[in-house]
């Protein structure tokens, strides 16, 4: 369930090589900035529509489109034909694979987006992996830290996956999709080709193939400081 392979086809990015020796698939993350600093060959072979800010650290491939208003921080790794449409915000240590969609106002930072991965509109994707053909609709929210600022851990089966990670948001497998204005608590795992309904608060695993829908009345209890 939570093997790169259980999640994602190894042909759907052109850096595999970031699970060499991986047995989790968040151990990933950590090796986002490592590996763009020793690979990353800067270069801007896309198609510039206005004015965008491109930093120094950055590489995007041919076919691409960026248009007015996308700020691109990096060190980042942009594939071929995507499309960056205005207000999208790029920061550190970013893979994003080809053809795929970077929506108005989105935010993403040490992530990984593999080949025809969309995120059209509105949604923050901060330390997280979203697999081949993934899709989050408008507003979605990959929330990457606990409000304790503790570990994230994963539980599964009655067993306990630490991960060594303070800030973890998701991973989406193949073809999994999530709806409008959801949100994925730190650390939630979508198996291949899931779905989550519009306006799930969502935490956990959800099994591939499966589908999360409907929110209960909120549960009251007393916070604890």
């Amino acid at each position: 369930m939570f093997t790169p392979t259980d999640l994602f086809d190894p042909a759907g990015t052109e850096h595999w090589s970031l699970f060499a020796d991986v047995q989790y698939a968040w151990e990933v993350l950590p090796k986002i900035a490592p590996y763009l600093k020793t690979h990353l060959k800067p270069g801007i072979h896309a198609h510039i529509v206005g004015q965008p800010f491109i930093g120094e650290r950055v590489y995007v491939g041919p076919g691409t489109r960026i248009d007015p208003g996308v700020v691109i921080i990096g060190p980042a790794w942009i594939g071929s034909g995507c499309h960056l449409r205005p207000g999208a915000y790029i920061r550190e240590n970013v893979i994003i694979g080809n053809d795929c969609i970077v929506g108005n106002s989105c935010e993403f930072k040490n992530s990984l987006l593999f080949n025809k991965s969309q995120v059209p509109h509105f949604s923050y994707v901060g330390d997280s992996i979203l697999g081949v053909g993934s899709h989050l609709g408008a507003g979605v929210i990959c929330s990457n830290l606990k409000l304790q600022g503790t570990e994230v851990v994963i539980y599964h089966e009655g067993k306990k996956y630490p991960t060594g990670l303070r800030k973890f948001g998701a991973i989406l497998g193949d073809q999994a999709e999530v709806g409008c204005n959801s949100v994925l608590n730190p650390g939630s795992i979508l198996g291949r080709s899931s779905l989550i309904y519009p306006g799930v608060q969502w935490r956990g695993i959800l099994p591939a193939q499966s589908v999360a829908k409907g929110n209960g009345l909120p549960q009251i209890v007393k916070r604890h400081s």
